[in-house]
């Protein structure tokens, strides 16, 4: 910390340089020259030289974030050379230099700690809420220190120098003890302090990382050196600390730190002794006093996180759990929890283990609740936390003595039992797998995740399952689940318990197990977490099986045998659980001296004391204990009985007496009081006075145990019981207690002796606590002779049942309540029960319409009504009936614009992505565009008003009305949409645009479709054939079309009925825009409404074709049929259709049916009507049904078929003849004409061809340059032609005629698709046999075929001597759209980045900040961009209205993410692009390779042409025209 004098100008550069905190030209001009080697080294000397300063500036600095980027930005270059850094080291004294910046670094924010003593503690910690630890102002500093640690030469130089090590030592104790948590105990806390974070990042940064470092370097023996030097001062600052804080041998109550560096350095160091450098652990451990207070702090944090866990720390708020849960997180628990648990372990192995078992109970205050008693008083803790801290207790317990972590596992065992434990708790993706597996901190510390063992372990473990989609819609990743052998064979759940951040974990991983097991076929019921073998302990480590053979233990898991079989209350399953794994860890680890016949030959008088003969478990699980006494309240019913003349003895309550050590033999008749309190202090007075003969006096009473006033509470007195029992009667006795039988255990050697010689049997290993207790049973009966015996004596004595006791009124109050909430309990399940079950019944009347009977989602009629009156049930109200004038019910339906149907192509390859400048996509091949363009060229040629008939829009911008089949009356709606107005909850969706969630089902609905009122008489009728002739039905028709104004619902009395068919009607309008319905030439047109009207219908077909595949072979009535709401759609439809009243003159009907006689040939100024040929018949189909009043006959319906299907197939020769050459149609019209006059010739289509052929020559429809030829030249072609040619039509008409009449779609083959469907229309006479059927027997001419053929072709021939060019061009040609797509994408993800982050948007020429690409038409677009914005909309908002009339899909290049825009609304879909786990790369931040995962892609387009997106993706927001 010298005075900066500077010799050159680099020194003078570099101080300005910081002065100005790092201005970036200058970092970049000084490391610029640093290839010169010379200047390299001068420069690296300078930084250091400044390196004081540098730290200064640092902690002034207001940008301090900037800053340390800039200073790490330069020394990582000069310190990661290891030979410069050594340099460096020997010649400026880098390590003092840094290690003291470090120190008075930190010397800054110093603060007393007030841990133990706080008056007079002389200790200093950081002050964790300072700007310096809050905002990691450090770590620039810390993270040079820890690059140069890296460096061989230089740790060894550390490790060398005792100095720096005190110095150094003297830096972590600074965090020794910080962030001191008191507990409240009054109030809750005012201020959650979030100053933990700070405290775990600087322990972890600043004292482990380092530590991890050195360590690296310790790995073999002849390093042992550095690992004593380490200890030794380690040792030295920790006596430091215990003597500033003024620790004697109680710590003080209801704090916790989580902070202990010192004691992990220390941990730390003596494992990798031990494990590396093959080191005597006795040679470096302390004396037993130090280990007794090194313990201390450790068991404090262990018995705090059962505190906290136990609700005890909620008056300090949230921020307690949260460091609870940092301190065993993955990123922290091998620098906190694991070495903690170490030193503990290390602890027991070398100390009195009555000491240590009885020091963990009292720091988990539970030693109250241990008594025989059934009675007790905790001086220390509140009833209702009692339980869940002695299962804290236990488990402890249990971890410490099972974990093997630093106890003798090796690298790859510990990887593998970590990887097992996560994958248990959940399945895992494979990078949340490398997330959660705590790796060693140090970069350069060997075992890396991403390693060869890392992946190899795992496919050892786990098996993956490729990522899939839940029936809800959200996307599933990649998941690895554990192989059935390792549930089987691997499961720890004791490993579980230590790596759980949350407590749920652990339920979860034993509900997997649980099902597991189920599943197959090992255990049905519920299963105990199963007993795992260890691996063997390290030869160090052998005294920690002491604690499982200490008589302090013993007595313990008897007493809580003893209470959990006589019912005490607050013990539990769990407690159980732990207890009998305590029973069998001893068993598994017993020493093994044991001798039955020394054994058997006076136990007796070798027995000390009243308790057990010795401190072998095995021996002593079958020692008769017979009187304890205890200390009861005096109110307990223990008290009444005399005592016996002899008792033994007990007393874990007693705090007071304590028991001296007698050496003459007491006969076991003498009853004393055991207590672990006194026992406990009385060792460590021995130890602080060394002196044993002084061991007879009294311990000093502490200040720690606080005894409330006497009078407060019932007087302490002592009663003897009776007991009886030994552990293995205890345990026999509870395996009857559990199984619910008396004598339910039979010891299985007597049928199979086998089972001793290999006690290893499979059907023990799983299952619950009858398992585990005859399980342990087992292995006691195979450790000795004597127990086997004992076991078949008690066997055979009949369990009398336990007299019943006499109940205390305050035994008696806990036992009503108990009642009283077992009632309670019951009468809620049956409360919920019934709840349920008329939940389901109401469910299945609403959701009837699943049913497939149901044919049209409605329509649920009953068979037994006369009038088969359709019968709705209202989803809000829940009254059912039928829908009326003055009161309709509506469906709950979604309208939206869609522009799917507009991207058919005409060919069956799809467009791929343009990833190349050459590829582009031109929109000229769409559905949409060919159609336009159609419309356009009609428009130049005819009448407008007849154009607007002759086609059908829609194809983009169409209304698409789906349903989710729930009805409800429409004045419910009403007041249904007033409460979600008033409802100020933050909905997805925006009521003032009509939106809503179906009551019932929350499927999202923008309207409600007025149902028709009316009876469904006509769909049983609909199969009786008619025998009116087809003149009469032709003329039937006809005048049902001229009595436009007379309909059941007239509109001139505004019913309900129809006012809501009128406001529905605008919703379908305003759901698409006005583009899209305008195609007009005079504004506002009826025209234009009547055609927009019958293309929502035509649409709504369309749309139902292309989701059953495009055909209808499948038949039924398909997932579309039950959400299809036409029916009521085609009256909302007709009823506004009717308004407009066609002209008789102009009417279609008249020009299909009757040879116009006049022919007046007058050329008018007006433009002439389309020419029935160029008409599309599915439209002309749609505008006639419509324009009938409803509901229609089934016989009208079949003669519009007819009438209509004669001129589809008039056009079809005429498409086939333009097609033919020259010669080919000179042949036909020869042979045709040679049988016009035979009797079948108006059903023979080489007739007719002949007849179109002569008829369509006469204009100039032949004389252009035959463009394309096609050689249809044998009669199969030309039928498959013709065949092909009206499918289109007759799947249509079949689906119109399914929806408004009922009955279901037979299934068919492919290629007999068209005999199926005419046959189904009515069009076939009779079904002929497949091999002499033609298309043509299917015609039936309402006049004769040859007067309507030439009246139809000579429209054209007028109108091809005016225009020739066009003539053909008009032509219907064979429509043969694929199924709509989306595009191609490429396999690997790279090559659309590669391709797109860079490229430049055609609109303002920039590079985008958030490039996207539409997946529909594959235009390039800004996300987000301001550039691009047009009237307040962005580019993806405006395209997504351009291209899919509302809806965009669009790839979001830098994220890998789809997003959906829907209207107003936005949702991220997820990705189609998964790395080789199956997982998403959300941001691109894992830098993973993606490839294309094709069934997310299918799912993808499957909602986009189902247009689902609205009720699989739950997760919408609006937009704001801003994306």
């Amino acid at each position: 910390m010298d005075v900066l004098k500077h010799k050159c100008f680099l020194e003078e550069l570099l101080f300005w340089t910081i002065k100005y905190e790092f201005p970036q030209k200058m970092v970049t001009f000084l490391l610029n020259m640093l290839p010169d080697q010379d200047y390299k080294i001068a420069f690296t000397k300078t930084f250091v030289q400044h390196y004081a300063f540098i730290m200064k500036t640092l902690k002034k600095s207001h940008e301090s974030d900037t800053m340390s980027n800039r200073i790490v930005h330069i020394s990582v270059q000069l310190f990661s050379n290891e030979e410069l850094a050594r340099q460096v080291t020997e010649e400026c004294q880098l390590l003092d230099i840094m290690v003291t910046v470090l120190l008075y670094m930190m010397e800054s924010c110093l603060i007393k700690s007030e841990l133990q003593d706080e008056e007079n503690s002389l200790h200093v910690v950081v002050n964790c809420g300072e700007a310096l630890l809050k905002n990691n102002t450090y770590w620039p500093l810390v993270s040079d220190f820890i690059n140069i640690l890296s460096h061989q030469s230089v740790a060894k130089k550390f490790l060398e120098d005792h100095g720096l090590l005190v110095t150094w030592m003297n830096f972590v104790s600074f965090f020794q003890g910080m962030n001191l948590n008191k507990r409240e105990l009054n109030e809750h806390v005012e201020f959650e302090s979030q100053t933990y974070y700070a405290a775990f990042a600087a322990e972890l940064e600043a004292c482990a990382q380092p530590m991890w470092g050195l360590l690296s370097h310790c790995k073999v023996r002849e390093t042992q050196e550095y690992t004593r030097n380490v200890v030794r001062y380690c040792l030295e600052a920790l006596q430091d600390w215990f003597d500033a804080i003024n620790f004697v041998d109680e710590p003080a109550p209801n704090q916790v730190t989580f902070h202990l560096p010192l004691h992990r350095y220390f941990a730390m160091f003596l494992s990798k002794a031990v494990k590396c450098q093959e080191l005597d652990l006795d040679t470096i451990l302390p004396d037993q006093e130090m280990l007794m207070k090194l313990m201390i702090h450790p068991l404090q944090i262990q018995a705090s996180l059962s505190e906290i866990h136990s609700n005890m720390w909620v008056r300090n708020g949230l921020q307690i759990k949260g460091q609870a849960m940092t301190y065993v997180q993955s990123h922290f628990c091998n620098s906190m929890i694991d070495p903690d648990i170490y030193l503990l372990q290390v602890c027991a192995s070398r100390l009195d283990p009555d000491y240590f078992i009885s020091s963990v109970f009292e720091r988990f205050k539970v030693v109250d609740l241990l008594t025989m008693a059934s009675q007790h008083q905790n001086t220390v803790l509140d009833s209702e936390h009692e339980r869940s801290m002695l299962e804290g207790a236990l488990t402890f317990l249990v971890l410490l003595l099972s974990l093997r972590l630093h106890l003798g596992m090796t690298d790859d065992e510990i990887l593998r039992a970590e990887m097992v434990a996560q994958l248990c708790m959940n399945d895992r993706t494979h990078s949340s797998l490398l997330d959660l597996i705590p790796e060693n901190p140090n970069p350069k510390s060997g075992i890396i995740p991403g390693s060869l063992s890392f992946e190899s372990v795992l496919s050892a473990v786990a098996d993956f399952k490729a990522p899939v989609f839940e029936p809800g819609g959200s996307m599933q990743q990649g998941m690895y689940t554990p192989k059935g052998e390792v549930w089987d064979k691997e499961f720890d759940p004791v490993m579980v318990i230590l790596r759980t951040v949350y407590r749920r974990d652990v339920q979860s991983a034993m509900d997997r197990y649980t099902a597991f097991l189920k599943q197959s076929g090992k255990f049905p019921g519920n299963p105990w977490p199963p007993y795992k073998k260890r691996t063997p302990l390290h030869p160090s480590y052998k005294g920690l099986i002491k604690l499982l053979h200490c008589k302090t233990l013993h007595i313990v898991l008897f007493t809580l045998l003893y209470k959990i079989l006589m019912d005490h209350q607050n013990l539990s399953e769990h407690v159980l659980c732990m207890v009998l794994y305590l029973i069998e860890l001893g068993l598994e680890n017993s020493p093994e001296q044991e001798s039955d016949e020394e054994e058997s030959a006076g136990g007796q008088e070798r027995c000390h004391d009243s308790w057990f003969p010795g401190s072998n478990l095995v021996s002593n699980m079958r020692h008769f204990i017979n009187y304890v006494r205890v200390r009861v309240p005096e109110t307990a019913p223990e008290v009444k009985r005399e005592p016996p003349a002899s008792t033994s003895s007990d007393g874990l309550a007693s705090s007071q007496s304590s028991r001296r050590k007698s050496l003459q033999r007491e006969n076991s008749g003498t009853a004393q009081v055991f207590s672990l309190v006194a026992e406990r202090r009385k060792k460590f007075q021995e130890i602080i006075n060394r002196n044993t003969s002084e061991a007879n006096q009294v311990v000093r009473p502490k200040t720690s145990m606080k005894w409330s006033a006497p009078g407060a509470t019932p007087q302490l007195t002592t009663a003897i019981l009776e007991v009886k029992e030994s552990i293995l009667s205890l345990l026999i006795k509870l395996h009857h207690k559990l199984s619910g039988k008396q004598n339910s255990y039979y010891p299985p050697w007597l049928d199979d002796v086998d089972v001793l010689i290999h006690p290893e049997i499979p059907r023990y290993s799983h299952g619950d606590g009858m398992t585990a207790v005859e399980r342990i049973l087992l292995k006691a009966a195979v450790q000795s002779r004597l127990n086997k015996r004992i076991i078949e004596e008690i066997c055979r004595k009949v369990t009398p049942p336990v007299p019943p006791k006499k109940i205390s009124s305050a035994e008696k109050k806990t036992l009503d309540k108990e009642e009283r909430r077992q009632k309670a309990r019951e009468r809620q399940q049956k409360l919920l029960a019934e709840f349920a079950s008329r939940q389901k019944s109401f469910m299945e009347t609403a959701m009837d319409v699943e049913s497939p009977e149901a044919d049209i989602a409605m329509e649920v009629a009953t068979s037994e009504q006369h009038v088969s009156e359709a019968i709705y049930d209202c989803v809000i109200c829940g009254q059912s009936g039928p829908s009326t004038e003055d009161r309709p019910t509506g469906l709950v339906v979604l309208l939206q614009a869609s522009s799917v149907l507009g991207q058919c192509r005409n060919s069956t390859e799809p467009k791929r992505l343009p990833t190349t400048e050459e590829e582009q996509i031109y929109p000229w091949d769409t559905c949409a565009a060919l159609h336009d363009v159609r419309l356009t060229t009609l428009q130049r040629y005819f009448r407008d008003s007849s154009c607007l008939q002759a086609v059908s829009i829609g194809w983009e911008g169409g209304v698409y009305v789906q349903t989710c089949g729930h009805t409800l009356h429409i004045d419910c709606h009403k007041s249904y949409m007033e409460s979600l107005r008033n409802d100020q909850v933050l909905q997805g969706f925006s009521v003032d645009k009509g939106e809503f969630t179906c009551p019932l089902c929350r499927q999202f609905a923008n309207s409600v479709l007025p149902c028709y009122p009316g009876n469904n008489v006509e769909r049983s009728l609909w199969q009786s054939h008619s025998n009116k002739c087809m003149q009469d039905l032709v003329q039937e028709v006809e005048d049902l079309q001229e009595q436009l104004g007379t309909f059941p619902v007239s509109i001139s009395s505004e019913t309900n009925l129809s006012k809501e068919m009128e406001s529905v009607m605008k919703d379908i309008k305003s759901t698409t825009q006005k583009k899209y319905t305008d195609y007009s030439k005079t504004l506002g047109s009826p025209d234009n409404d009547f055609l927009f009207m019958y293309s929502v219908a035509r649409t709504n077909l369309e749309l139902e074709l292309v989701h059953r595949g495009g055909n209808l072979c499948s038949g039924g009535a398909s997932t579309a049929g039950k959400r299809s709401c036409l029916n009521q759609l085609f009256h909302v439809l007709a009823m506004h259709m009717r308004l407009y009243s066609i002209d008789s003159a102009y009417n279609p009907w008249r020009k299909l049916t009757q040879p116009i006689q006049d022919k007046n040939s007058e050329i008018s100024e007006e433009l002439p009507e389309v020419p029935v040929l160029y008409r599309d018949v599915s439209s002309l189909l749609l505008i006639q049904i419509l324009t009938m009043p409803q509901p229609l006959h089934k016989e009208h319906f079949n003669c519009i078929i007819k009438v209509l299907f004669t001129l589809l197939y008039t056009q079809a020769l005429a498409a086939l003849s333009v097609k033919c050459s020259a010669e080919d149609r000179m042949a036909w019209k020869e042979s045709g004409a040679l049988r016009k006059n035979t009797s079948s010739g108006e059903k023979s289509w080489e007739v007719l061809l002949g007849h179109v052929i002569s008829e369509l020559s006469k204009g100039k429809m032949y004389e252009e340059g035959e463009t394309e030829e096609l050689t249809v030249v044998n009669p199969d072609s030309v039928e498959c032609y013709l065949q092909q040619f009206c499918l289109p039509f007759l799947r249509i008409a079949s689906l119109l005629q399914h929806h408004l009449f009922g009955g279901d779609l037979p299934s068919c083959q492919e290629d007999e698709e068209f005999t199926v469907l005419a046959s189904c229309l009515c069009l076939l006479p009779s079904f002929q046999s497949a091999h002499q059927f033609t298309s043509a027997s299917c015609l039936d001419w309402p006049v004769p075929a040859f007067d309507m053929i030439s009246q139809w072709c000579s429209e054209l021939a007028s109108f091809g001597d005016r225009h020739p060019d066009q003539v053909k061009a008009l032509l219907i040609q064979e429509p043969k759209w694929d199924l709509p797509r989306l595009l191609q994408l490429p396999e690997n993800y790279n090559t659309i980045f590669q391709y797109y982050h860079r490229k430049t948007c055609t609109v303002c020429t920039k590079v985008p900040k958030d490039p996207a690409v539409c997946l529909v038409c594959g235009t390039f677009v800004c996300l987000k961009g301001l550039c691009c914005k047009q009237q307040s909309y962005c580019e993806c908002v405006l395209h997504s209205q351009n291209c899919g009339a509302g809806t965009g899909i669009f790839l979001l290049i830098n994220a890998s993410v789809i997003i959906i825009i829907r209207g107003h609304r936005f949702c991220l879909w997820g990705s189609v692009y998964l790395d080789a786990h199956g997982e998403e790369d959300r941001d691109l931040r894992r830098g993973k390779p993606l490839y294309i995962c094709k069934e997310r892609y299918k799912v993808l387009e499957q909602q986009w042409v189902s247009h689902t997106f609205d009720h699989i993706n739950k997760r919408w927001g609006p937009h704001y025209n801003g994306l």
